[in-house]
């Protein structure tokens, strides 16, 4: 990879978004919403007592947490793929002295950069409001970064071989939204998972999903002991290494099958 071409592509691309952020400071807030509704009504439901084992403020804690990693490990840019598969602009970015995944991480990290400007001031101030409770320790805090960070490889590498279906299929954007419905469901987003029946925490637990937003959330808001901790860990690790397999055989093959005119 060219990293340095890379980190340019990355200012250009966070410059011109900036001159509409705007628009992406809607997009963003419209991410927040889903979180936002289920931290009001799970921490109503709670009141001065506990579910599950969790206090209104450690609910509210939990959310307010999972708005942010789910900001930073949401991929936008994998529902353009296939669009530059389709449209032919996949040729441009053959040619250019980088490898193409490059120019979507780029896009990926300076749209990180803007959605945040806007995100963190946001939660700061819903923390100030609603008082949430968190359990933080110098080993959650460190142990929340490699989490979060391989939060973010896992759905960004998961949604783009998804993505490179465009290949074969003329659309796979129903394939994107299949996983942000399970990222929804089993992801942390609708209830924290020990609030799930037996069957769907165990689905959880098992599948890749939660490992993409509630687990780094759940770890930093001291709701994991150390065994589920170190569990984790290993479960999101196949499941990364999972992901960059399945991104480099359908990427192989894919390029070798693309053909297209225009760009």
């Amino acid at each position: 990879m060219n990293h340095r071409g890379g980190w340019a592509l990355v200012q250009a691309t966070w410059l011109s978004w900036m001159q509409h952020r705007t628009f992406f400071f809607i997009l963003a807030f419209g991410w927040m919403i889903q979180p936002l509704i289920f931290l009001f009504v799970w921490a109503t439901a709670a009141g001065n007592d506990t579910i599950s084992g969790l206090t209104r403020g450690e609910i509210i804690g939990y959310y307010l947490v999972l708005i942010i990693v789910n900001q930073i490990t949401y991929a936008q840019t994998n529902w353009t793929v296939g669009d530059l598969i389709r449209g032919g602009d996949m040729n441009r970015l053959l040619l250019y002295p980088m490898s193409p995944l490059y120019n979507t991480v780029a896009s990926e990290m300076a749209g990180k950069m803007v959605y945040l400007t806007f995100v963190v001031p946001v939660v700061v101030v819903l923390a100030l409001w609603l008082k949430p409770e968190m359990q933080i320790t110098a080993v959650t805090l460190l142990a929340f970064i490699p989490s979060l960070i391989m939060a973010w490889l896992l759905r960004f590498l998961w949604g783009y071989w998804l993505a490179l279906l465009a290949f074969w299929a003329t659309r796979a954007d129903g394939l994107l939204a299949l996983q942000d419905a399970l990222v929804f469901l089993l992801g942390g987003m609708v209830a924290p998972t020990i609030f799930l029946p037996d069957g769907l925490r165990l689905a959880a637990t098992l599948l890749p999903f939660r490992y993409m937003a509630a687990f780094p959330a759940e770890l930093l808001t001291g709701m994991l002991d150390s065994q589920q901790m170190l569990t984790g860990f290993a479960i999101q690790g196949f499941w990364l290494a999972v992901a960059i397999v399945l991104y480099q055989v359908m990427w192989r093959r894919g390029v070798g099958h693309y053909e297209a005119v225009g760009g």
